[in-house]
């Protein structure tokens, strides 16, 4: 009678999440799939990293972990290969065979490291391996040393996938062209928004110009920024901005603004709840170098935010390329010519442009739309494993 129910194809699922930081798109995308598969009637489990996420992953965590009935379970990660890494995937084994999940989904590319690893020993055995990447060691420099070593890995961990999970086309043609194009059942599931998230953001009085929201790392190419806002300066146009998180550039952004003077054109917030960051800036700059399907262009997007942003990643999947602030990468003169066109029109104008690209969003990028498309994924990889 136990075997037949393990066996239905409409049974509650055991889902086990190994990713690394609970920090950023990534563990946001994660904790909505979490909460859409718990309101289902599923069963779902963590593990990852015990030393990053600060005071908000933390908190999250804990208020996710009394609905979490496999458990948070948390060992040092690092980002790069490290001789930590077999203490976790010890604890992933041994969490397999005591809690016996249907899933194991692997998060990013440590997570799915730890997730996949046993399978390329052991295929066709213990629970369905499921990957998603979010774009981390897809986006190295191509053709770099890292970029040719992890790739090779990807190659290898690919035996042990029963399940490719992208969240945008544009990771999956990465990895089509950079790893393989993998004959495992292969879903895309767009990151996707709750209803609320498209309420128009109303800015402070005292919002700035501009705002930038996000990590501050070199891939987010808030070097760029910082110049493209140094040369409006020095033509006269001296535009505010609002720079909104953290990272490890945060110091080398602060000495080149100071450098060029421009310290008092900048505000600064630390982490904060993007609902609150939006209201900071009348006009959101994201002039990042990389990118996969970045969770502060959807929201600031369905918020109906004004919106430069460069044409990389998958941000256009979520911004037509007709767009006229979609532009190119990596270059001051083009950021700044275009912050240059977006502070001389007319809020209303920028308001209905932001309005129309809203209302894009609306039908494609749901909660509710990204958690059926994963489970439905789920459930097939476990009927195909069951025929083999």
């Amino acid at each position: 009678m136990i075997a037949q129910e393990r066996l239905s194809p409409e049974r509650p699922l055991r889902v086990l999440f190994t990713f690394r930081a609970p920090v950023g798109g990534l563990f946001r995308h994660v904790q909505d799939l979490t909460k859409a598969l718990i309101a289902r009637g599923h069963q779902v489990g963590y593990v990852c990293d015990s030393m990053t996420g600060g005071e908000r992953g933390n908190r999250l965590l804990k208020e996710l972990e009394p609905s979490l009935a496999l458990g948070v379970h948390r060992v040092p990660m690092h980002r790069r290969p490290h001789p930590s890494d077999w203490r976790a995937l010890r604890l992933v084994s041994c969490l397999v065979n005591e809690l016996k999940p249907d899933i194991l989904h692997g998060q990013g590319a440590k997570g799915g490291l730890y997730a996949r690893l046993a399978g390329v020993l052991t295929p066709n055995s213990g629970p369905i391996r499921c990957y998603t990447p979010h774009g981390g060691s897809l986006n190295f420099y191509p053709g770099s040393f890292f970029h040719k070593v992890f790739m090779k890995i990807e190659l290898l961990l690919e035996r042990g996938t029963d399940l490719f999970a992208f969240e945008s086309r544009f990771v999956e043609d990465r990895f089509h062209e950079f790893v393989t194009v993998s004959k495992r059942p292969t879903i895309i599931a767009l990151n996707g928004l709750y209803e609320h998230e498209f309420t128009p953001v109303v800015p402070q009085p005292d919002a700035t110009d501009f705002l930038y929201v996000g990590e501050f790392r070199e891939a987010k190419g808030i070097d760029v920024f910082v110049e493209a806002v140094s040369r409006l300066a020095r033509e006269g146009l001296r535009v505010t901005t609002t720079m909104v998180g953290s990272g490890p550039s945060e110091e080398h952004i602060r000495t080149l603004i100071s450098q060029r003077g421009i310290d008092d054109l900048f505000r600064w917030r630390g982490v904060t709840p993007a609902a609150e960051a939006f209201r900071l800036g009348r006009i959101m700059v994201v002039p990042s170098r990389f990118e996969s399907l970045p969770y502060i262009v959807l929201e600031a997007v369905a918020g109906r935010l004004p919106l430069i942003t460069t044409d990389v990643g998958g941000i256009p999947e979520i911004v037509p390329r007709t767009h006229q602030y979609l532009i190119k990468p990596n270059d001051a003169n083009v950021l700044a010519a275009a912050m240059r066109h977006a502070a001389g029109r007319g809020s209303e104008d920028l308001c209905a442009e932001a309005a129309l690209l809203s209302d894009l969003l609306r039908e494609r990028f749901t909660v509710d739309v990204m958690a059926e498309t994963i489970i439905a994924g789920y459930r097939r990889a476990l009927t195909e494993r069951r025929a083999a």
